[in-house]
C-alpha cells in the first residue's frame, strides 16, 4: 500500500485493467465522452478484487460488512478516441479507520489521461453506518500491493482435500453446467494428485487433478475455478502446480481435454492442441499437450 497520492505514472501501479474504447463511448468532440473514464475506473475496480483473488461479494458476507462509494474524484489531462487501447490503474492508496482511498489512472501506453480517486466507506449492509475496516482485509490489501502472493495452492490426494475440492467441482461442473453429478465421480480421485487454490480468508476458489494418462503421461482434469475469479491467475497457478506435479514424478508429458472456451487460456500457457474437437459430456473439448522432456 502506498500513501503517496502525487501524480502517478502507469509503473506505479501493480494492477491495470487492458481495454479499447468503443464507439459508443465517444462523444461529437471525436473523445471519450467525460463520464465514461468512471466507468473505467469501476470496471477496473472490479478487476482489482479478482487480482487479489477476492470474490467480492462473498468476502463482504464473510467480514460482515460492504463497501459504499462516498466520493469520486477525477482530473482531465488528455483525450483518448474510438479504438485506441488503454490501461486503467488502481492501488490502495491509503485504509483510514472506516475509510479505503484507491487512486485510480486511465493511461495510453505511457501517457496519463485521466487520474482521480475513489473513496469508500466501509458499513453495516442493514444499517449502512460505518464501521472499522477488518484487519483481515486491511492486511489483504497491504499485501497486495506490497508484491506478497495472494493465492496458496494446496497439493495432497483426495482424502485430505476432498472435502474442499468437491463443491467447487459440484458448482462448476454440475450446477452451471449442468453435467450429470454421477460423470463427475469416475474412481480417479482416489488415486489422483489433487490441487486446491485458497485466498487470504481461507476462501476455496478452485481446485484440479492429475491422474495418469497412458505411457508416462500425465493427465490434467476436473479444472474448476469459480466463477467470480475466472481471469485472474488462480487457474493458471492450479495448472502451474499439477504439471509441476507430473514433472516431480517422472511423466514425459501432460495432455488434458480442454473445453472450447479454454483453448485459449491453456495455448497463452504452452498446450498445443491435438487431433480434433469432439464432444464430451455434451460440451466441445480439444485434447491438448504439453511436453516435460
Amino acid at each position: 500500500m502506498t500513501t503517496d497520492t502525487a501524480a502517478p505514472l502507469r509503473k506505479d501501479f501493480r494492477f491495470a485493467e487492458r481495454h479499447r474504447v468503443r464507439w459508443a463511448e465517444v462523444d461529437m468532440q471525436h473523445i471519450v465522452f467525460n463520464a465514461h473514464y468512471l466507468m473505467y475506473f469501476d470496471t477496473a475496480v472490479a478487476g482489482y478484487w479478482r487480482a487479489m483473488a477476492m470474490p467480492y461479494h462473498e468476502t463482504m458476507q464473510a467480514v460482515q460488512g460492504d463497501f459504499y462509494a462516498r466520493k469520486a474524484t477525477l482530473e482531465y489531462e488528455a483525450s483518448a478516441r474510438y479504438d485506441e487501447q488503454l490501461h486503467t490503474g488502481v492501488r490502495c492508496a491509503r485504509i483510514g479507520n472506516s475509510s479505503l482511498l484507491l487512486q485510480c489512472a486511465v493511461f495510453r501506453d505511457e501517457q496519463r489521461l485521466v487520474q482521480g480517486e475513489l473513496v469508500y466507506v466501509f458499513a453495516d449492509p442493514k444499517t449502512q453506518t460505518s464501521q472499522p475496516v477488518p484487519p483481515p482485509l486491511r492486511e489483504w490489501f497491504t499485501a497486495f500491493e506490497r508484491g506478497e502472493p495472494m493465492v496458496d495452492v494446496k497439493r495432497g490426494d483426495w482424502t485430505t482435500l476432498g472435502a474442499i475440492a468437491a463443491p467447487i467441482r459440484r458448482a462448476v461442473f454440475t450446477q452451471e453446467q449442468g453435467i450429470d453429478a454421477a460423470l463427475d465421480e469416475d474412481g480417479a480421485d482416489g488415486e489422483a494428485v489433487h490441487v486446491v487454490a485458497v485466498n487470504r480468508i481461507g476462501a476455496v476458489l478452485g481446485t484440479g487433478r492429475l491422474t495418469r494418462a497412458h505411457d508416462g503421461v500425465g493427465k490434467v482434469g476436473r479444472m474448476a475455478v469459480v466463477a467470480s475469479l475466472r481471469g485472474s491467475s488462480v487457474g493458471r497457478q492450479m495448472l502451474d502446480a499439477l504439471v509441476t506435479a507430473a514433472r516431480q514424478r517422472g511423466d514425459r508429458g501432460v495432455m488434458l481435454h480442454a473445453q472450447a472456451s479454454a483453448v485459449g487460456f491453456y495455448r497463452r500457457l504452452g498446450w498445443q492442441p491435438h487431433g480434433a474437437a469432439f464432444e464430451e459430456v455434451g460440451i466441445v473439448h480439444q485434447e491438448m499437450t504439453l511436453p516435460l522432456t
